[in-house]
């Protein structure tokens, strides 16, 4: 080496050390911190931190180390080991030039390893403890596995069920979407958001995306602002408002403006508006994916579009990385646009506190778990006592249930000994032979007191294009080639040598997932016509329902002697199914989306506009806005679920009949347990502005308690309410409350209230 070129490598190596020293000098001040290194940064630097890539077939292993240790990759996702991860972590801190760590993310929705309930279900619940229990056990599990980062929580309203990702959501209102978002996201910060088991929470899908047209997923939005700003904005605000650390930005079109590209969206409203100063993360390709939008000609002007509209990073494609520096150069992009999107992603990894620690959540190798996968790491009880708070009890007509365990029980359907189908979509790290089956469930909760006999009765679908679909990377569905009506024999043959059939039925976790939407809500395959043959036998029929979204289940309704709504209930479902129909849990979960009666009343939600020509029960129909053909309304409303036990309400009594401005006034009633089991039960409230400068739903949900009362029990259940209940966002988006007429209504559900009234003045 000449003296030279040695004298530069030492150069190189004090000048290193003194940035070194000077970051470490800094790093108690965050935003000084960033701007220090920021300074040191170069282009490439700067635009490789934009990068958020999944490690697969667009880039193996050998390949994202190279881009790591030259600076080029800012994350990953779907890495989701210690020991997947911790090569990559070296390879940032140890080998490129700034040691600017990675961070590590996943979709981690509702568990990592112990996989809950999905969304819907956990929304079911109304109980927000076991939804904080759930989000909280999740975050310590991810964080266990080294993951930084959740693309969580999923707050889209969705009032369309044929949208496959109303699994992945909490339902149709905007009030209970919202008190989870706040509480799934503070489960995830934990303590602090940088702490060893916080895993940062990137709400999604940001905007609207729940409101697809016609349920269609990645389809357009169309949508008046004041719809926009009272309906379907709330839930994201809720959840930044809560700590929430970033934005996944939504993969549709908002108002003609995909959101990738819209300006509207991320920086005026998000950014202005909202003040919100963390990261904004594209969906999977979403910045190349303008090309399709129609609003970019290339994947020049795709980049051009997404860094200037305000997407910090670009999640698995290559456009920023290709484009940018070509796009400064030009002067189509200032050096202010890259710059304000480094800050945001340098920010989210300083607040997850990698740059003080960067193996904070991967730790040393010598304490990796022996086996990853291993079942003692799983939090069985928890997931068993969460997944029975969601089932949904939707029919039972002379008490049959809870079962005896006793006698003979026909257990049918091919979902009864489905594992994988109990995860649910979006189930991370879930093991399906972790899971606890329906049939396993009731096997276990019988022992040898009764006889269990198993007959598959049906597919979940025998046809050749739905399977292919559902197939196509994964065996998802498991079809048995007997001929259908011999499964049917088979089923009704069992049903005909017990006491009570308990038919599981319902989708496959695949029918509910991204891009599965469905044009019908029947129950799919030849299941109908099995429900049809066991009920023809005479013997008791209980069905189980496995699904994730509303049905359609008009007949059903009207053929099972009960019904119960259990989702796809995660690790311990099968166990949490059968504690509910042996009685050793008295149901408690009430429905987070109507059930509609048929795909021709979509959409179907209880908060609807009032019309100038209401169909009123009982009355006639003509000329006013309904469906002739069939009987109108949900079949099963917002907010229903039953108990074992009998519940009632008194009255509302009001503690005054007006409402002055920054005041206070309560609603009371008296609940009543009159049944003879103990149990639990939602009190909801509901609001109804009778006369506003625009027209308002017919009630809105603004408050809920869940309540456990012992059998003849009874308690008073008071809700105070105040002004800023009354609010709204008017025609010129001015969110305040208007004086006139108010209607309070308590219920056990969206339909069934009790109903005063009170004035603000």
């Amino acid at each position: 080496m000449n003296k030279l070129c040695l004298l530069g490598l030492v150069v190189g190596l004090a000048s290193q050390s003194v940035m070194a020293e000077t970051n470490a000098t800094l790093l108690h001040n965050k935003n000084a911190f960033i701007a220090n290194l920021m300074k040191q940064m170069t282009l490439d630097e700067k635009i490789g931190q934009l990068r958020l890539i999944s490690i697969g077939p667009e880039m193996p292993q050998p390949q994202i180390l190279k881009e790591i240790a030259a600076g080029r990759i800012g994350g990953t996702f779907n890495s989701i080991t210690r020991s997947e991860n911790r090569p990559l972590q070296d390879a940032a801190v140890a080998h490129s030039r700034l040691k600017i760590p990675m961070f590590f993310a996943y979709d981690v929705i509702h568990g990592q390893r112990t996989i809950f309930p999905i969304s819907l279900g956990l929304a079911a619940s109304w109980d927000m403890d076991a939804i904080g229990l759930a989000g909280r056990i999740s975050a310590i599990e991810a964080t266990a596995d080294s993951l930084d980062m959740t693309f969580a929580p999923m707050v889209d309203i969705s009032r369309d069920p044929r949208w496959g990702r109303s699994s992945e959501g909490f339902g149709e209102d905007t009030y209970l979407v919202s008190r989870i978002a706040k509480v799934m996201t503070n489960s995830f910060n934990g303590q602090h958001p940088g702490g060893a088991d916080s895993l940062m929470p990137i709400v999604k899908h940001f905007a609207l995306y729940g409101a697809v047209e016609g349920g269609k997923d990645y389809n357009s939005v169309d949508m008046s602002p004041t719809r926009m700003y009272q309906d379907y904005l709330p839930p994201y605000r809720a959840s930044l408002d809560a700590g929430a650390g970033g934005v996944m930005i939504a993969l549709n079109a908002v108002n003609g403006v995909p959101a990738t590209a819209n300006t509207w969206l991320l920086k005026d409203l998000l950014r202005k508006e909202w003040g919100f100063k963390g990261v904004t993360i594209s969906d999977h390709g979403a910045i190349k994916e303008l090309i399709r939008h129609g609003v970019a000609r290339d994947d020049r002007e795709a980049a051009k579009l997404a860094i200037k509209a305000g997407v910090d990073m670009s999640m698995n494609d290559k456009v920023y990385g290709e484009q940018l520096p070509a796009l400064l150069k030009d002067g189509e992009i200032a050096q202010q646009d890259i710059d304000n999107a480094v800050r945001e992603v340098l920010g989210a990894k300083y607040d997850m506190g990698l740059f003080a620690d960067p193996y904070r959540r991967i730790g040393a190798a010598a304490q990796d778990p022996q086996d990853t996968y291993a079942d003692s790491l799983l939090h069985r009880p928890q997931a068993r006592e969460v997944a029975r708070k969601t089932l949904v009890l939707l029919k039972n007509d002379n008490q049959t249930l809870p079962l005896k365990k006793q006698g003979t029980i026909a257990v049918v359907g091919a979902l009864a000994k489905s594992h994988l189908d109990m995860l649910g979509s979006w189930s991370a790290a879930g093991v399906p032979n972790q899971t606890v089956t329906v049939f396993e469930g009731l096997t276990n909760a019988v022992g040898n007191k009764a006889k269990l006999i198993y007959a598959r009765g049906a597919n979940v679908s025998d046809d050749p294009k739905i399977l292919e679909y559902l197939n196509f990377m994964i065996t998802e569905v498991e079809v048995d080639p007997r001929p259908a009506q011999e499964m049917i024999d088979e089923a009704v043959k069992a049903a005909q040598q017990a006491d009570v059939v308990v038919a599981v039925v319902g989708e496959s976790r695949g029918m509910s997932h991204e891009s599965a939407s469905r044009t019908t809500l029947n129950l799919p395959g030849r299941q109908r016509d099995l429900i049809a043959a066991l009920k023809a036998t005479g013997k008791p029929l209980v069905l189980v329902l496995m699904n994730g979204r509303p049905l359609t289940l008009v007949k059903e309704q009207q053929q099972a002697d009960a019904m119960l709504e259990t989702w796809f209930p995660g690790t311990e479902g099968g166990n949490a199914v059968a504690d509910v129909l042996f009685g050793d849990y008295n149901p408690s979960g009430k429905l987070a989306m109507s059930f509609p009666r048929s795909i021709g009343q979509l959409p179907v939600y209880y908060a609807h506009f009032g019309t100038g020509r209401p169909y009123v029960p009982g009355k006639p129909g003509n000329y006013t806005s309904q469906y002739f053909e069939e009987t109108n309304g949900p079949l099963f409303p917002f907010g229903f679920g039953l108990s074992y036990t009998q519940f009632s309400l008194s009255d509302v009594t009001l503690s005054n009949d007006t409402l002055k401005r920054g005041g206070k006034l309560t609603a009371s009633v008296t609940l009543k347990n009159s049944g003879k089991y103990d149990g639990e039960t939602v009190v909801q409230l509901y609001l109804h502005d009778v006369a506003a400068s625009i027209s308002r739903p017919v009630k809105e949900l603004k408050n809920f308690q869940k309540v456990m009362l012992k059998a003849g029990e009874e308690k008073v259940i008071t809700f105070t309410l105040s002004e800023d209940d009354l609010k709204f966002y008017n025609s010129q988006l001015k969110y305040a409350a208007e004086p006139g007429v108010f209607d309070v209504m308590i219920g056990l559900d969206s339909q069934d209230v009790k109903q005063q009234s009170f004035s603000l003045l």
